[in-house]
């Protein structure tokens, strides 16, 4: 999908009344009836009707007739609800090129007031269902399909509250920046994935630095989860920064040993594929770095706790993101941030 940030500059305060009210109805109707649009969005009769089907028209919503006969947002309105407010919070004045398309997430540049540039990370999950929705029945429990704006709004919440306690931490992160619905705006990092890396100078050393942050997070009370050479950034002077949280989950998590096993994994399987190099250390043990750590000490664990993430919703972000790399196929995230 390709987001048309040239149409925002025609909408008016009604089209956006009429946006958040479908997204207000989505709360407890998979598709809003008209009336329940007017309602909530309280415009004079007949206005609504004409502002929806002019949304209708450009893709920001779509219809379904029929006995479930309503509207719902589709992922560029919700974009645009997203972006209306980074743009009235002062967090943003431009939208620029697309950086990478991933599984759930398309990433873009972006530009605040001071000229600094930025990343937009737009929540995808579950885009190819998304689209194949049609005919279902009415939600609150009883939904034959998941509310994936409604999962991708947490995962991006997840996100940037991990990001904002692991960086206020002092770990290697993007400098988080805001987050509203399912996007998430942070600084560019000047870097390229580890995945487009095909030589290395100095792997030993860089290898030690990953398995070393593997470590301090254990240490901390997380585990990132998907702890990957896309989720990498290397940068010229092969300096690392992490980014992709929304699977990160407690130490104390009955999955956690064997997500921090597969981080670990992962990088050596990287590390020798790639770049040939096989570490002589021995690889962390799950065993080794948790046994010393007392759960009621875990400063991060408790600040996202404190951030509103709680372990249930945490759960329901990991679940969402594991089930829809099931369902998407081998493809991974291009760059999301790169060197000039």
């Amino acid at each position: 999908m390709k987001l048309d940030v040239e149409t925002m500059q025609y909408l008016e305060p009604e089209d956006y009344r009429c946006l958040t009210a479908i997204e207000q109805g989505m709360k407890n109707h998979e598709w809003v009836p008209m009336p329940l649009i007017e309602r909530i969005a309280d415009i004079r009769r007949g206005g609504v009707s004409k502002i929806v089907n002019d949304l209708l028209r450009r893709k920001l919503v779509q219809h379904i007739g029929g006995r479930n006969d309503g509207y719902h947002l589709t992922y560029e309105g919700y974009d645009y609800l997203a972006l209306h407010a980074f743009y009235k919070r002062g967090k943003l004045t431009g939208l620029g090129s697309k950086l990478g398309v991933g599984k759930e997430a398309d990433i873009y540049m972006a530009q605040d007031a001071d000229g600094n540039h930025l990343v937009v990370k737009f929540q995808r999950l579950g885009r190819t269902s998304f689209r194949a929705v049609k005919n279902k029945r009415d939600y609150h429990g009883n939904r034959k399909s998941p509310n994936w704006l409604y999962l991708s709004r947490l995962a991006a919440l997840k996100e940037f509250a991990y990001m904002k306690v692991l960086y206020d931490n002092g770990f290697p992160t993007p400098t988080p920046v805001d987050v509203n619905r399912h996007a998430v705006v942070m600084s560019q990092v000047d870097g390229f994935n580890m995945n487009t890396i095909a030589n290395m100078a100095h792997p030993e050393m860089v290898y030690d630095g990953l398995m070393a942050l593997i470590v301090r997070m254990a240490q901390h009370g997380v585990v990132h989860g998907d702890f990957n050479e896309f989720n990498l950034l290397i940068g010229q002077d092969e300096k690392i920064t992490m980014i992709d949280f929304p699977q990160m989950l407690a130490i104390d998590h009955k999955e956690a040993r064997e997500y921090f096993e597969r981080d670990v994994g992962c990088i050596q399987i990287v590390f020798k594929r790639k770049f040939g190099f096989e570490s002589t250390k021995p690889a962390p043990q799950f065993d080794e770095v948790t046994e010393a750590i007392v759960m009621k000490d875990l400063a991060i664990r408790k600040e996202i706790r404190r951030s509103g993430i709680t372990d249930k919703i945490s759960e329901m972000v990991s679940k969402a993101v594991r089930e829809d790399e099931a369902e998407g196929g081998d493809e991974e995230d291009s760059a999301v941030n790169n060197s000039d």
